[in-house]
């Protein structure tokens, strides 16, 4: 079975990974685009051979023909365009974050107990190999002494004007952009309070980005925290936060810095073994992942590599995403899911 798409958002993630992921699967036919800039309208229009090609989010919404829409667009239209979408009866896929704060999400769940759709948020790190070999091993939560979360990176631009440059339209109304500045802001705000610094917000901006993938990683391994026991910022683009799990306590970081590596990554340390599950750049495609297991006796000590893996996670939760939608199969990634990553941002950003 061939499902009908629509992709509302043609910018970086959609350029980058969901475009030519959809292109490359005989499951999916890309039937519908829709962006703010008509020159990117125009561009992967032709590249992807898109003919009905909508201004308008709502129209490509209401197309009847689409049995899903891929929702790609700032995160301040997550909400609003979800919300259409579940009213429409599409099936959803959504990129994280599925919304900016925690005050939009009773909405958006009592709307999804109207519809049947499935509703996807794309966790991307979620279905890595290394991530899911990781989980497969994990050790008895009662035997974990520490955990350690990192995400140390620099941002896509560096990797793609060397890899795959992203086609920006250089036509979008500058009201356009004003009025996305100013719902971002009062988003954000809704949740820092009106005091909040430019380095507070733009702290509790990574962690809704950036972040995201990593606390929902840590809540699928580990569950909920017990609380957030300290959390502090600096300049708005480094992050350190210690999760209580009682009798261990998971640390994270955060630092996005113009050293052109991708350090992230998930270990978990107990009194003989570590688990270390890493993670590269997803801007570009293929990379490496692995897990590594390291165990010590007295007498010896011994490494289980498992993987490289090239496998592109994109793909993986496509799959999911499919099987889902066609075959009514479970997924992890749920809205109700993602409501956890809203309250951990708020309880965070409430430390900064």
């Amino acid at each position: 079975m061939s499902l009908s798409v629509g992709i509302i958002g043609l910018g970086e993630v959609a350029q980058l990974m969901h475009l030519p992921l959809l292109a490359d699967d005989q499951r999916f036919t890309i039937a519908a685009i829709s962006d703010v800039s008509q020159e990117l309208m125009e561009y992967v229009g032709q590249r992807y051979n898109v003919e009905k090609r909508y201004p308008a989010a709502s129209d490509l919404i209401a197309d009847p023909s689409l049995d899903a829409v891929f929702i790609l667009t700032p995160d301040h239209l997550h909400a609003d365009l979800l919300t259409e979408a579940m009213k429409a009866g599409k099936h959803v896929f959504i990129e994280k974050p599925v919304c900016l704060n925690k005050h939009q999400i009773p909405a958006l769940l009592e709307e999804q107990k109207q519809c049947s759709s499935v509703v996807f948020v794309g966790y991307m790190r979620r279905y890595s190999r290394s991530f899911l070999a990781l989980k497969e091993r994990m050790p008895d939560l009662e035997n974990i002494r520490h955990v350690r979360i990192r995400d140390i990176i620099r941002e896509a631009p560096y990797f793609t004007r060397q890899t795959r440059p992203v086609v920006r339209g250089k036509d979008v109304p500058q009201e356009v952009i004003a009025d996305g500045q100013t719902r971002t802001s009062a988003m954000l705000r809704e949740i820092m309070g009106e005091a909040a610094t430019k380095d507070q917000l733009r702290a509790y901006q990574v962690l809704t980005g950036l972040s995201s993938h990593s606390f929902s990683a840590m809540r699928e391994l580990l569950g909920l925290p017990k609380s957030v026991s300290y959390a502090k910022q600096h300049g708005g683009e480094t992050v350190m936060v210690l999760f209580d799990y009682g009798h261990f306590t998971a640390m994270y970081e955060a630092i996005i810095s113009d050293i052109a590596e991708f350090d992230a990554g998930i270990e978990v340390l107990t009194q003989n073994e570590r688990y270390h599950a890493t993670y590269d750049t997803p801007y570009i495609r293929n990379l490496p992942t692995q897990l590594s297991i390291t165990r010590s006796t007295d007498e010896q000590t011994t490494t289980e590599v498992i993987g490289p893996s090239y496998e592109d996670p994109f793909r993986i939760e496509l799959d999911a995403f499919y099987n889902a939608v066609t075959d009514g199969a479970s997924y992890k990634t749920t809205l109700t899911d993602a409501a956890n990553d809203l309250n951990l941002f708020a309880e965070v950003g409430r430390k900064f």
